[in-house]
């Protein structure tokens, strides 16, 4: 059962977005410029010569600087963002006036589509981030099989925007200390309204995810950008979780410019051009992005093997509306190959349990140091009409977490093609 409220604490994300109203089109220009001032920056267009809207853009997501740099991309057009609860928080107001379509990630919400052929049928542009979360190691993160048969039936052009440098700007484990970084950012036309009706929906996957491939590390090493900066592997332990060395987990650190695990003291330099270097002993991995990658074949191992579970207890936050996080106390949450979450609490004189099994979540929310509630980490499972912010207690283990959401989902995905082929 999910957890009872007055109804009016509950936001209603089943309505139609307003149009965008055309002065804030030059508005948002303006403030975009404006915080882009002091990073060098490109906006690039390919194939999109004579493209008028309505249109989808499909994007990267990697900082809260992507928005300022589609924005100036797509000016003096109407867009439509998606958004995530969250970011409507305290502010529902604005983002209703600048077009906001609000969504809770991870879940089935067939209004969402409703309101995409309502902002395309009006003539302007959707612009989504199918990654729904900022990338962790500034790669291309999971995509849905579901974006081919979206676009499938909007039958309207398709832009894959990618930024380049937002993450080595900002990176996710650490966005509050930004480092000087060129940004480079793409717009590409991928489809033609005559290739998505001629193109089968596996083909349209294909075509979408191998045009938002990317990798800022590599962007980082073929343009010999040096991130001098003192702190920069401050933080990276909550991507680079497990040791390569003592096979540990949740014991890796980070301070200065340096990666350590706690448990077998072996340590690593994030260098100035991005790659990482063992201070003593060999360098398993000297690309963050592989020691990421590992990570995740470690996790797929376990679930293979049937070895994998998690159990902890955790402070649970619900964001029901837009104006407060409800605290929810203790909880329980669990997670398996089996059963997915499940998350069982008390709260106002009653029990709860809230359930994602593995097909209804194909990734997860996670946060770094989440600003909203506290500087903590944590995880978001999300129903239809509920967000549960869980605070584990349990230290660095969100990011294993999501690793396992997504392989799970993959293994039961893939079972249930394989019985319907």
């Amino acid at each position: 059962m999910d957890v009872n409220y007055p109804r009016d604490k509950r936001y209603k994300t089943a309505k139609y977005p307003i149009r965008q109203p055309i002065y804030l089109t030059w508005l948002i220009w303006v403030l975009s410029k404006i915080m882009l001032i002091g990073k060098k920056h490109k906006v690039e267009k390919i194939g999109m010569e004579g493209l008028k809207p309505p249109y989808m853009i499909l994007s990267n997501h990697m900082a809260f600087v992507d928005f300022e740099l589609t924005a100036l991309g797509t000016y003096p057009a109407r867009v439509n963002n998606v958004i995530n609860i969250d970011g409507y928080y305290r502010r529902p107001w604005l983002l209703e006036w600048i077009g906001g379509i609000c969504t809770r990630k991870f879940t089935t919400d067939y209004h969402l589509v409703k309101s995409i052929r309502k902002v395309l049928s009006r003539g302007d542009i959707l612009c989504m981030y199918p990654e729904a979360r900022y990338s962790p190691a500034g790669t291309t993160s999971f995509m849905p099989d579901s974006l081919g048969a979206l676009v499938k039936m909007m039958k309207v052009p398709v832009v894959a925007v990618v930024h380049r440098g937002n993450y080595l700007h900002a990176p996710f484990w650490n966005f509050r200390q930004k480092r000087r970084v060129p940004l480079h950012t793409t717009m590409t036309k991928i489809l033609t309204p005559e290739e998505i009706a001629t193109l089968s929906v596996a083909e349209l996957n294909e075509r979408i995810v191998g045009a938002l491939q990317y990798d800022d590390y590599r962007y980082q090493e073929e343009n010999g950008i040096l991130i001098t900066e003192p702190y920069r592997a401050e933080g990276i332990h909550k991507i680079l979780y497990k040791c390569p060395a003592c096979l540990t987990e949740s014991k890796m650190n980070s301070r200065g410019t340096k990666l350590f695990c706690e448990c077998c003291g072996k340590s690593w330099e994030l260098t100035e051009n991005g790659s990482l270097a063992a201070e003593d002993g060999s360098t398993e991995f000297s690309r963050v992005p592989d020691w990421f990658e590992w990570e995740r074949e470690e996790v797929r191992r376990e679930i293979e093997a049937g070895t994998y579970s998690y159990t902890d207890e955790v402070d649970v936050y619900s964001l029901p509306g837009c104006w407060k996080f409800e605290p929810l106390g203790k909880a329980t949450l669990t997670h398996d190959a089996e059963e997915g979450f499940i998350l069982r609490g008390h709260y106002n004189g009653q029990d709860y349990e809230i359930q994602r099994k593995p097909l209804e979540i194909n990734s997860l929310h996670v946060e770094y140091d989440f600003p909203h509630i506290k500087p903590l980490d944590c995880l978001d499972i999300s129903t239809e009409n509920d967000s549960f912010y869980c605070y584990p207690t349990k230290e660095n283990v969100v990011t294993k977490l999501a690793f396992a959401t997504e392989e799970i989902y993959q293994k039961h995905y893939k079972n249930v093609r394989q019985k319907t082929s």
